[in-house]
């Protein structure tokens, strides 16, 4: 029953919703941990009650776990227990009034134009090929240019970069749409790379291979290049650059479109529609992760700050 409860529940968060493949290994993964915890109390999520519940998330937090981790995990039962009433499993909700422990307010990291400028020149000159060096270049020109995420990235479709455009369409979570602009330079690196990729592409057809729906073609298992392989290459463009590489992830570079759009004028909503967040509550941390920049350029920079 376990098994089948959770099962049906990713399934149809897979189907409905179009959850991302990561946000349902994280479900499966926290489910399954309530799970066993309750199987080890003989009860099942059938009969588990709000106590129980509370039981859990207290047991969560006597082992250490992160506020984050327990707050994810409660969430992953809420859903479960929301769709259960909802199919008639249950005849009550009893994860709909459990308060969680919240999360860790925690700014997000971002990177400054000059460590931007670095890692963009390190883009140009690192690389086995010139293939390699067009690629990445491509690759965080876009980013920065347009605050995608790393997934939305690596997953765009070649036709949606026909054509010189001055705008892309990206599919972001849910299967949402979105119109991001392109800047002067990321069109450029666009365009040298398209011409580049093209040519593999035929070379690869006269071998008998078969074209890319890609981008960012790749011949492992995907057919794209994946965010893992993403994260290694910047990890190695910061390196090159000489950026700190514990500073320098796929997020941060989204960050830092963010922040410094928002430094240069521009406002919350049009940041949020960019960015494809679907509450304004989301986007308005930019403005604290500003507000300390302010701070710290104040401290730094005049002079009443200064030791006497």
């Amino acid at each position: 029953m376990t098994r089948y409860w959770v099962q049906t529940f990713l399934e149809a968060q897979a189907a409905e919703l179009d959850a991302a493949t990561n946000t349902q290994l994280a479900y499966a993964r926290d489910l399954k941990d309530f799970g066993g915890w309750l199987e080890t109390r003989q009860l099942e999520y059938s009969t588990a009650s709000r106590a129980d519940i509370e039981d859990y998330l207290v047991f969560c937090d006597a082992q250490g776990l992160a506020r984050s981790t327990r707050a994810r995990r409660l969430s992953a039962i809420r859903q479960l227990y929301r769709f259960a009433f909802e199919e008639g499993w249950r005849t009550e909700n009893p994860a709909i009034q459990i308060k969680g422990p919240g999360r860790d307010a925690k700014l997000p990291k971002t990177l400054s134009v000059p460590e931007i400028d670095a890692l963009l020149g390190a883009a140009q000159e690192h690389g086995r090929s010139k293939s390699d060096r067009l690629r990445n270049t491509c690759l965080l020109e876009l980013l920065y240019a347009t605050g995608m995420r790393v997934s939305e990235l690596v997953t765009l479709p070649v036709s949606a970069a026909r054509g010189d455009p001055r705008m892309l369409l990206v599919k972001g979570k849910g299967g949402k749409e979105r119109m991001v602009p392109l800047s002067p330079p990321a069109r450029d690196a666009l365009r040298a790379w398209l011409g580049q990729r093209d040519e593999q592409e035929e070379e690869a057809r006269l071998k008998g291979g078969s074209a890319s729906g890609f981008l960012f073609p790749s011949r492992g298992k995907s057919g794209h290049l994946t965010r893992h392989r993403f994260y290694m290459l910047i990890k190695e463009l910061a390196v090159a650059g000489g950026v700190s590489p514990d500073k320098v992830t796929p997020h941060t570079l989204r960050h830092a479109f963010a922040t410094h759009l928002l430094a240069n004028g521009a406002d919350l909503v049009s940041i949020q529609t960019l960015l494809g967040h679907a509450d304004v509550s989301t986007t308005e941390i930019y403005t604290h992760v500003l507000d300390e920049r302010l701070k710290e350029l104040v401290l730094d920079h005049h002079p009443l700050a200064r030791d006497g």
